[in-house]
């Protein structure tokens, strides 16, 4: 419910009210009384001020406002009144007139707190904070305890004491610290309202603090009243290090002795003061004033920090703030005590608070003063770290003020030099990452790229921040320290090296500043040092450009001594497997490895020595990880023709082979993969032996091939097991029954068509597994010989899979297989055509023909026969090429980039012109699709001998059978006689024979008799 009065009343009331606040508070400040249970009370009221001043501007003015602020105002003139008391007292005030003033002044705070108890909820709609800060403040008003202390009186005579009446040997007796910082002293917090106030709301509150900031920090001026006696005649300041001379005077220890060096003749000697002679530069320190102006100053000083404490939680303004904070930073200066007074005293929360001040003044100041508080101060340090959040600071490192920058670098270097600390500091999320990006950016700010590299060289103090560093980019500390540091340091950074993951380039460095270090710590004989090592060089040399560094400082033989040489069989790491894994990832560089020597005895990488140890050790039931190291390096060495040959040899002469085979179902994917892997590589030498052994092996072949569902991933070890079963021989009758009796077929058939409706993108193995699957089904067609497999490959048409295969994939690999299998089954086709057998009981239904395998015309049906292999014909039964329409997408595949698919294609259109068909036909038929025009791009495109071959064979048969025409036809072909004339220069025999004849056809060169060639 809205208020409907007159809002003008409410205006007036409550800017008379912000007003009467105004005065008290000020009214506070200028009490020569020093309580500080007054300025508790004033801020109190300060903050009640807020409150008056939402109520004057809100848009939901309750009803009740009127009544409010006149309760208030009652409370204020009571307030008011009796601080005025306080203000116009030029006496002594007894304990009694002041406790019983403070307990009316609690009184009023309390019935404050009641009336704004009374303000609705509804006041404050869409200002939750609003809302949620009047309860608090109104709560903390009802609840406000002034409890009074004697100890916290002054008393205010003025005094004017003589400096003749000061006993001068005598101790004066100690004055009671009458603002004793021991004290737990509860100050209350400032509400903030929300920025939508309005604009005279904001007015006022300025009003306010403007009154507040210039009065608030001068309470530190009435403490004690500074004496006469205090002040140094000659400087005239109050005095350090009081003396008295032979005239009576004190005067600054220093400053008497200046003037006495001003006289050259000391008969000459006066007292600048009562200008008597003086016969000698006696001094004795003046104990009492001494002593009575350092108490002065303690007291001064306590209090000066109590008014800024109370500036600090007020912190009406920006300018209140820095003056509270630079009063404090003098302080400080004065001497090592006041920081301790500083910190115990509740004004480090405020300093923190004040560190996500707006003002980026205040937070400067607030750093600079928290960097002074703990400076040659190890407890002040750990105070304040245990006490601030430190990534507020690392978070100023991102601002984009340098003074803001410089100051938070300044503190974070104070506090990293306490060693305990540095953890704690390099803990901080992004903290290093930014210290070493300033650090980098010399050429923009000198000054905080020194500090920052300071305060990084500090933090090396915690190995954690090293390893920190070196994550984010700096690896001089780790290099440094596992360079020259002790065995336990070196031991550390080890293991930090083996386990942050280095970009390229910091591979390289590192390798290049601490390969010879890492390698002397795998020598020695600490345990742990050398798992540490070893580890951090599996890291470095899993960098191949950093292979031949390692070669070059004698690793190889390090590492082929632990494979083969040691044995420790008490040492808890296994120092043979990680030795292998650095032998293989230099070997897998590329490295030329043939002479790389790997002991004093002259053997070299590739010699018998090194491949029967290897050998051995595979078949001696090693550690899956070892074994799959010692795989890839026999992997790595079968890449050199010298080495192949050895291993081949080794392995037939110890029946490695039965291992590997083995290996294949190992539990282990990534130990099947590698020997699998090698195997392949072995097949073209020991292609039969290990069908044989593979055969007898339990669950073999046919574990090897696993059905594919539209959402099983394909692994690795898929694709190479469906490798190496199409790399074995293909005309292996053994291996191709095994995988017939295991029914594969149907699997390799679905898991080709899932592949191809999913595609081959889908997965990073999808293609090399179709590869595999689609060799597995060209092996079939190599032993059609089989009854059994001839059936196989009629049931399941292989015909159309390949000639489909041919067109539906982009693999270059199945393309080219697919159109060698194609030339298997289409070289059977003749064997399998035969005449039609006319059955006269029962009338035939037949298919339809192709246009152009329909000759002649007769009124009675007739059975169609395939004019190229004169018998009838089918894609199923016979593997006939036309009626599959693979001729057109052979003919496509001859305008492949890859030769090996062009050579493959030609390949398969050979077997429709070799002399077991009707060439005639054949030749005809080709014509239709003008084939001949193909083959001329390919002779025109490529250079290679075999595809020259093939080509001229085809060209060839095309002018015998295909007359003029075709002589014609060709002849206009203007590059094809330089192609032949390059090839009767430049070609093999057949090459040669074959350009020669054409030319010939061409009458391009005399028909000379040449010898019969074959294709």
């Amino acid at each position: 419910m809205s208020f409907n009065g007159d809002t003008t009343q409410v205006a007036t009331l409550a800017d008379t009210l912000l007003e009467s606040i105004s005065e008290i508070i000020a009214s506070i400040v200028c009490i020569e009384l020093e309580c500080e249970k007054l300025i508790e009370i004033g801020c109190y009221l300060y903050r009640a001020s807020s409150v008056i001043m939402e109520l004057k501007t809100t848009e939901h003015t309750p009803v009740n406002t009127m009544e409010i602020l006149r309760s208030l105002s009652e409370n204020t003139d009571l307030a008011q009144n009796l601080v005025e008391n306080f203000k116009t007292s030029t006496h002594q005030i007894s304990d009694t007139k002041l406790r019983g003033t403070i307990l009316q002044l609690e009184g009023v705070i309390r019935s404050m707190g009641e009336c704004m108890s009374l303000i609705p909820p509804s006041t404050f709609r869409g200002q939750e904070y609003a809302e949620v800060a009047v309860q608090s403040l109104s709560k903390e008003m009802l609840n406000a305890y002034l409890k009074f202390d004697q100890n916290q009186v002054l008393q205010t005579d003025e005094m004017q004491p003589r400096a003749d009446m000061l006993p001068k040997e005598e101790e004066v007796p100690e004055e009671s610290d009458l603002y004793s910082i021991i004290a737990e002293v509860s100050m209350p917090h400032v509400i903030e309202f929300p920025k939508s106030t309005s604009v005279s709301s904001q007015s006022k509150y300025q009003n306010i603090s403007r009154s507040t900031s210039t009065t608030l920090p001068k309470v530190a001026q009435y403490v004690d009243p500074l004496y006469e006696t205090f002040f140094c005649p000659l400087t005239k300041e109050v005095m350090d290090d009081p003396v008295t001379i032979e005239s009576g005077v004190t005067y600054e220890k220093k400053a008497i002795m200046e003037w006495f060096e001003t006289f050259e003749n000391p008969e000459e000697m006066f007292c600048p003061r009562t200008r008597m002679k003086l016969m000698s530069k006696a001094m004795s320190t003046n104990l009492a004033l001494k002593t009575i102006i350092q108490e002065w100053k303690e007291r001064n000083e306590s209090a000066r920090i109590k008014a800024a404490r109370a500036a600090l939680s007020l912190a009406s303004s920006e300018r209140m703030v820095l003056e509270a904070i630079k009063d404090l930073q003098s302080i400080c200066h004065i001497k090592q005590y006041n920081k301790v007074q500083v910190r115990n005293f509740g004004i480090l929360p405020l300093l923190l608070g004040f560190l996500e001040y707006e003002d980026r003044n205040v937070r400067c100041a607030a750093l600079e003063l928290l960097r002074q508080l703990m400076e040659d101060d190890d407890d002040g340090k750990e105070m304040i770290a245990n006490t601030m959040d430190i990534s507020v600071v690392v978070k100023m490192l991102t601002s984009s003020h340098r003074h803001v920058r410089h100051a938070s670098l300044l503190l974070l270097l104070e506090l990293s030099r306490s060693q305990s600390l540095c953890e704690k500091i390099g803990s901080v999320t992004g903290g290093i990452l930014m210290l070493i990006t300033i650090k980098y950016n010399r050429t923009v700010d000198a000054f905080g790229s020194e500090t920052a590299e300071q305060i990084l060289r500090n933090l090396e103090g915690s190995p954690g921040n090293i390893k920190c560093m070196a994550e984010n980019g700096l690896l001089e500390p780790l290099i440094y320290h596992l360079n020259e540091g002790g065995e336990e340091m070196q031991m550390e950074m080890a293991g930090y090296l083996g386990e942050i993951v280095l970009g390229p380039d910091s591979k390289t460095y590192v390798a290049e500043r601490v390969a010879l270090t890492l390698i002397t710590m795998v020598q020695s004989g600490n345990t742990q040092l050398r798992r540490k090592a070893f580890k951090a060089l599996v890291q470095i040399s899993s960098y191949h450009p950093n292979s031949k560094l390692l070669v070059e400082a004698g690793i190889v033989q390090i590492m082929a001594k632990e494979m083969f040489s040691r044995r420790s069989y008490s040492e808890p790491i296994n120092s043979k497997e990680a030795a292998a894994e650095i032998v293989a990832n230099i070997l897998e560089s590329g490295i030329e490895h043939e002479s790389i020597q790997i002991n004093t005895h002259g053997h070299k990488m590739t010699s018998d020595y090194v491949v029967y140890n290897l050998v051995y050790m595979l078949k001696n039931s090693t550690p899956d990880e070892l074994n799959i190291n010692l795989i890839r390096i026999l992997f790595s060495l079968t890449k050199s023709p010298k080495s192949m040959a050895k291993i081949v040899s080794i392995v037939k002469e110890t029946e490695a082979s039965y291992t590997l085979i083995e290996l294949i179902n190992n539990p282990h994917e990534e130990l099947g993969v590698a020997a699998i892997k090698l195997l392949i590589t072995l097949s073209p030498y020991l292609g039969h032996t290990l069908v044989e052994r593979l055969c007898k092996t339990r669950g073999q072949p046919e574990s090897l091939i696993q059905s594919q569902s539209e959402t099983t991933r394909i692994s690795e070890k898929q694709a190479v097991s469906a490798k190496f079963l199409a790399k074995l021989p293909h005309q292996n009758l053994t291996l191709n029954l095994a995988l017939l009796s295991n029914n594969i077929v149907p699997t390799i058939l679905l898991t080709i068509d899932v592949i191809q409706r999913r595609g081959t993108r889908t997965s990073r193995y999808a293609s090399d597994y179709l590869e595999g699957l689609v060799g597995i089904l060209v092996r079939f067609t190599t032993t059609l010989y089989e009854p059994n497999i001839l059936f196989l490959v009629k049931t399941h048409n292989f015909t159309s899979v390949f000639t489909e295969l041919l067109m539906k994939t982009s693999c270059d690999e199945v393309q080219k297989l697919s159109a060698i299998g194609l030339e298997n089954l289409s070289s059977e086709s003749t064997n399998l055509s035969k005449p039609p057998q006319i059955k006269k009981t029962k009338a035939m239904k037949l298919p339809y023909l192709p246009k152009f395998l329909k000759f002649g015309s007769s009124k009675k049906m007739k059975i169609p026969v395939c004019p190229v292999h004169r018998g009838v014909c089918s894609s199923q039964n016979t593997f006939c090429l036309i009626d599959a329409k693979a001729v057109e997408r052979l003919l496509a595949c001859l305008e492949h980039e890859n030769v090996e698919v062009v050579e493959a294609a030609l390949s398969a259109l050979c077997t429709l012109l070799d002399d077991k068909v009707d060439v005639d036909k054949s030749v005809s038929m080709l014509s239709e699709v003008n084939a001949i025009q193909h083959v001329l791009n390919v002779v025109r495109e490529h250079e290679e001998e075999g595809l020259w071959q093939k080509s001229f064979w085809m060209i060839e048969r095309f002018l015998v059978k295909g007359g003029k025409k075709f002589a014609s036809d060709i002849s206009q072909d203007r590059s094809l006689p330089v192609t032949l004339v390059s090839a009767f220069h430049h070609g093999d025999v057949n090459t040669r024979q074959m350009a020669e004849k054409i030319l010939m056809h061409l009458n391009k060169m005399p028909n000379i008799s040449a010898p019969n060639y074959t294709l």
